[in-house]
């Protein structure tokens, strides 16, 4: 802190020209007063730098024109959300769960068969249609179409799950989310 009484009583007498500047800038008495405040904490904080003998109101201003500019550019960033509406489009289901669900789910796959685990990828996961699997392991449909069930069934095993709400977001999440729990 300063013991310097003549920088004080200058930065005194200057604050109503710098309530006037910060109005004319903001258009609002209360945010004048706002960046007067800011300004003159941010002066004091930085006496230091003041070189005696200079225009102390010039360097006022130009501190307070600063502080202003600062101000609309982070307000400009914004996003007025009065109603919480945009944040609540910004929430997610929370990622651990599904990084959680996905261990599980490699775990149970790797504990089937080859031959299940090979169909349930080719049509769980790469889109192939039962056809397209059924040529690519040259057997027949109804076999594809056999051993994805297989895997299903026992994947459900492996897993513990009895029926298809256990997996995705629980009701909770998907109210947060807006979006429906599975069924």
């Amino acid at each position: 802190m300063s013991q310097d009484p003549e920088f004080r009583r200058e930065l005194i007498s200057i604050i109503p020209n710098l309530r006037a500047f910060a109005a004319s800038l903001s258009g609002s008495f209360d945010r004048a007063d706002d960046l007067v405040q800011e300004t003159l904490v941010k002066a004091w904080d930085k006496q230091h730098t003041f070189q005696p003998g200079t225009n102390l109101k010039a360097w006022l201003f130009t501190i307070l024109r600063n502080e202003f500019y600062t101000q609309m550019r982070k307000k400009g960033r914004e996003v007025q959300d009065v109603d919480g509406i945009h944040a609540m489009q910004l929430a997610g289901h929370p990622e651990q769960h599904g990084h959680l669900d996905l261990q599980d789910f490699r775990r149970a796959l790797d504990r089937l068969p080859d031959d299940q685990r090979e169909a349930l990828i080719l049509i769980g996961a790469s889109g192939f249609s039962y056809e397209e699997a059924a040529e690519i392991c040259k057997c027949a449909v109804g076999t594809i179409k056999s051993r994805v069930s297989r895997a299903r069934t026992r994947i459900s095993e492996l897993l513990g799950i009895e029926g298809d709400g256990e997996y995705g977001p629980d009701s909770i999440s998907s109210q947060i989310i807006g979006v429906a729990p599975a069924a």
